[in-house]
């Protein structure tokens, strides 16, 4: 008897394991590359989680290529299919690729993820305390950096005269090397504000995102001719994008937070629950994947305040709409 039950249990996972590998063989593959592995994603990892690809006939893998040049060189060598980015990357190759342009098709946040932390506690702050500071700030080309100056010039602080400005230091290293006693004021993404605020290393103080408005921080984008080749493999892609975003928008920071924690569990879950509140509150993440034309010309004059380019480049030309409309359907 006891043999026979083995058997049927056996027969039984069998399968089960069967129909699992015949609808993984039958969902459709796309590969992502994401510039870096964030909870400023958020609704990303949602669509992951909570299966809005699978409903979609997808089979969604990813890897973090850090550095949005590397991120875009890794989509135009077709290491990638789509690539997870600051749409800046797409107008520093524009001309370069002209027969088939890189796209962006479907915005994931629609402001900018850092936060100003200072040193040294402050009961009341304005941006005018950084005059004359040492202003430990994000990469120089990155859009961080030109979204922190852009700031600072809101706030009549020349980034080149009124402060001392560090630009120097990798990505990574930036957190350790404010540990380390570099900068009076810091440029930081989440958790690590968060975590250094609750260490007691520093107190966030203002929140770039916030000041700078409403922009097309980071979006999905492919080639031209990935995307006329599979339109319809991306705008289902985009469709549980899209239906991650209305998670995200409709449901608290807790239910997000339970969400995302198995792609962040080195971090504590509290931790994560302050984070994603922060960005609620802020409106950081994108309520629909459709690129605004206004949001996009605020993103060319915050890129021509910095000097990296000086003429506007087409919208029409870099952003597909299209998908995103029809995927709202």
């Amino acid at each position: 008897m006891k043999k026979y039950i083995v058997g049927l249990v056996s027969i039984f996972l069998f399968i089960m394991l069967s129909a699992c590998d015949q609808e993984n063989s039958q969902q459709e593959k796309i590969h992502v590359a994401e510039v870096t592995h964030s909870l400023f994603y958020a609704p990303f990892y949602v669509a992951l989680s909570e299966g809005f690809f699978t409903e979609e006939g997808l089979n969604v893998s990813y890897q973090t290529v850090p550095g949005g040049d590397k991120t875009m060189t890794a989509l135009l060598s077709d290491a990638v299919d789509i690539a997870l980015v600051g749409p800046e990357t797409s107008i520093y190759v524009y001309g370069q690729n002209a027969k088939d342009p890189v796209v962006s098709f479907a915005q994931l946040t629609q402001k900018d993820g850092t936060f100003l932390v200072a040193r040294n506690p402050q009961s009341e702050f304005s941006f005018s305390q950084l005059k004359d500071s040492v202003f430990l700030g994000q990469r120089q080309g990155g859009m961080p950096q030109m979204v922190g100056e852009f700031v600072l010039r809101k706030h009549q602080i020349d980034p080149q005269r009124d402060l001392t400005l560090i630009q120097n230091i990798d990505f990574g290293n930036i957190p350790s090397a404010f540990i380390s006693g570099t900068g009076d004021y810091v440029q930081l993404f989440e958790p690590t504000a968060t975590i250094f605020e609750e260490e007691g290393r520093g107190q966030i103080v203002a929140s770039f995102g916030e000041a700078s408005g409403l922009i097309p921080y980071t979006v999905f984008m492919a080639k031209t001719s990935y995307v006329n080749q599979n339109s319809e493999l991306v705008s289902r892609f985009t469709k549980a994008i899209y239906k991650a975003e209305q998670f995200v928008a409709q449901k608290d920071a807790a239910t997000i937070a339970k969400a995302v924690y198995p792609y962040f569990k080195e971090t504590d879950l509290a931790t994560i629950t302050k984070v994603i509140k922060r960005y609620q509150i802020q409106d950081t993440y994108a309520k629909n994947p459709i690129i605004d034309e206004t949001e996009w010309q605020n993103l060319l004059e915050i890129m021509k305040q910095s000097g990296v380019i000086q003429a506007d480049v087409p919208y029409q030309v870099l952003v597909n709409t299209e998908i995103a409309k029809t995927s709202m359907k």
